[in-house]
């Protein structure tokens, strides 16, 4: 039996109405997550390598020289990019690129025979990034110079303080291929919200060649922002989710506070919603950035505001008793409460100079 033609034909402008439907629908979810995605990250820039030329009777010996005595060291570097940089065939490679010639202390502590001062004297024969912060880094910046993350290294509010790039890197983390050790006491978040952690050599290789992992590494300076992101209200730097160098250019930046983009620019990279542009913008956003009301790394306040109580926090700009943007008491408006009551498109509007809604 079959149906009748009336019940399965279906009218072709409804079915054209249909497919217009969805693929219009498809194109405004297409949008809108194209919207919330975060712009893709810019690809590593290219560093040069500083060839270092191997002139007849030269004082450089070879990495195999220095394999003799330092098999931890050179087992690890060669798991590292340092190990694959070719070079020209004339020119130094390997441990001797970074630790300047070796023939005077591979010697020197050949003819030592186990005698103390002899090797503390030979150990001295070599450069062992045990100098100034300035001496070390130099030796770095030398290749690393060309490249634009960390161009700016050698003005940096690291370096001003004393901190090189072997404070933080290194080239051969010979305790990274121990046994693991007991961890030591993790913060809450820490434990019950972060994702597991890579084993310690490979975090080191895949992660910059850090010494440790973010945030710890950051945290042995910076004991203050330690506490701050313990506080109820924090970035999730904690648990993994975000990194220091998300917000943070160690390398060096012009902008305050080493951030990576200037000013709310930072911020806004991943709330976007508060990006604008804005027909009526807050003009302490764009002057003095989010900061101004937020704390950044942690606070015991809502929304990481810098007071407790929104009024006063607004009234640290809004001072003039005469002035029209000072929260008002009068025409039947209480003077109490949270300003954004009324005044809800605080970061910026497209309809209300008073940021109303």
């Amino acid at each position: 039996m079959s149906l009748s033609p009336k019940l399965t034909a279906v009218p072709s402008k409804l079915v054209f109405s249909v497919a217009t439907l969805l693929v219009y629908g498809l194109g405004l979810i297409g949008l809108d997550l194209s919207a919330q995605t975060r712009p893709a990250s810019d690809a590593p820039a290219s560093v040069s390598v500083r060839p270092i030329p191997r002139q007849y009777g030269s004082q450089y010996v070879g990495a195999e020289r220095c394999r003799s005595c330092h098999k931890a060291e050179f087992r690890e570097f060669g798991k590292t990019v340092h190990a694959d940089l070719h070079q020209k065939e004339d020119s130094v490679t390997g441990c001797e690129t970074c630790h300047g010639p070796g023939r005077a202390h591979a010697d020197g502590e050949e003819a030592a025979h186990g005698d103390d001062a002899k090797t503390v004297a030979a150990a001295r024969l070599i450069f062992a990034f045990k100098d100034n912060a300035k001496k070390n880094s130099a030796r770095c910046l030398e290749c690393h110079q060309t490249s634009k993350d960390q161009s700016r290294f050698d003005h940096s509010t690291h370096v001003m303080n004393g901190v090189s790039c072997s404070d933080c890197h290194a080239t051969h983390l010979v305790s990274a291929a121990e046994a693991p050790k007991a961890t030591a006491v993790q913060s809450a978040q820490a434990k019950f919200m972060s994702v597991p952690a890579l084993p310690e050599e490979n975090r080191w290789l895949h992660n910059d060649l850090l010494k440790k992992s973010q945030p710890e590494l950051c945290y042995q300076c910076h004991a203050n922002v330690r506490a701050a992101f313990a506080l109820p209200q924090h970035h999730r730097v904690p648990e993994g989710a975000m990194k220091c160098t998300d917000c943070h250019a160690t390398h060096g930046s012009n902008n305050r506070a080493s951030l990576v983009k200037a000013n709310w620019e930072t911020c806004v990279a991943c709330h976007t919603e508060k990006r604008g542009p804005w027909a009526f913008e807050h003009a302490s956003v764009k002057v003095e950035g989010c900061a101004t009301c937020h704390t950044p790394h942690g606070s015991t306040n809502k929304a990481l505001l810098a007071r407790r109580e929104e009024r006063t926090l607004c009234l640290q700009c809004h001072v003039s008793p005469t002035g029209v943007n000072v929260p008002h008491g009068r025409q039947s408006f209480q003077t109490l409460g949270d300003c954004t009551r009324c005044h809800s498109q605080i970061h910026g509007s497209n309809s209300s100079e008073y940021f109303l809604n």
